[in-house]
């Protein structure tokens, strides 16, 4: 999914460490900013290639070794499209930056002990382009209050085992005590391969969270993913803020 503009919030600057060379006093203000949401995939020949979105991938050409050991995860990028040869890939892409965001499976839904599981506090659900159901991921930008000393918060994904609607989850977040003023967002993906396959067919997926001025919810565009040469697993990445 490609975007124009994007605010960096503390933590994603970090991905500019990956290409040094690519960057001077002279940048373009447009590196500053991913230009893409993408899943990093590893192919079984340990190409490194990118997800776009359902349908389109592309070939990093100056990304020859694996990344993050070689887990698959969502980041947010910054490229641009080159003429090199691109392979079985759709576009062959120079990567200016990379950062990875936090990236875990759903969780179980443990019925009456999910609040004493994954807590029970408020967040609200960005409206963003970061928002979104593709690739088998729903990615989440979520804003809630965060303190000044770090402290972890745990946010997770569950099925709700609605027996009228198996593609219904809840957003659900543990401050662990966190509840100071200052207001931050971040940003989390969920692999949703537990949910049970759409057969190339496209539903609506239903979030439900708790957010400060009660229970809400959303829907998107979701359909299981294609088989894609990806065969690595499923990691956990450093976030925008502090996240498990």
């Amino acid at each position: 999914m490609k975007i124009t503009r994007f605010l960096l919030t503390t933590g994603m600057l970090m991905g500019f460490l990956l290409f040094p060379s690519c960057l001077d006093d002279n940048t373009d203000r447009d590196l500053l900013y991913p230009n893409a949401l993408v899943t990093v995939k590893h192919a079984g020949d340990e190409t490194v290639f990118l997800q776009l979105d359902d349908k389109t991938t592309l070939l990093p050409v100056n990304l020859k070794s694996s990344l993050f050991d070689k887990k698959e995860v969502r980041a947010l990028v910054n490229y641009k499209e080159v003429d090199d040869p691109s392979k079985e890939y759709d576009q062959a892409v120079y990567v200016n930056w990379i950062d990875s965001i936090r990236t875990k499976p759903m969780a179980p839904n443990l019925g009456s002990g999910n609040t004493e599981a994954y807590g029970d506090d408020p967040v609200e659900i960005v409206s963003d382009w970061v928002t979104i159901a593709e690739d088998g991921y729903l990615t989440l930008r979520f804003r809630t209050r965060w303190g000044y000393q770090q402290t972890i918060h745990y946010v997770n994904l569950i099925p709700t085992n609605n027996p009228d609607n198996p593609y219904e989850v809840e957003f659900r977040h543990n401050a662990n005590g966190d509840t100071a003023e200052r207001v931050g967002d971040g940003l989390v993906a969920f692999r949703l391969d537990k949910l049970p396959d759409t057969k190339g067919e496209t539903v609506k997926l239903k979030l439900k969270w708790k957010s400060f001025s009660g229970d809400k919810t959303a829907e998107f565009d979701y359909k299981t993913r294609a088989a894609t040469p990806a065969g690595s697993a499923i990691a956990s990445e450093r976030s925008v803020l502090p996240l498990q």
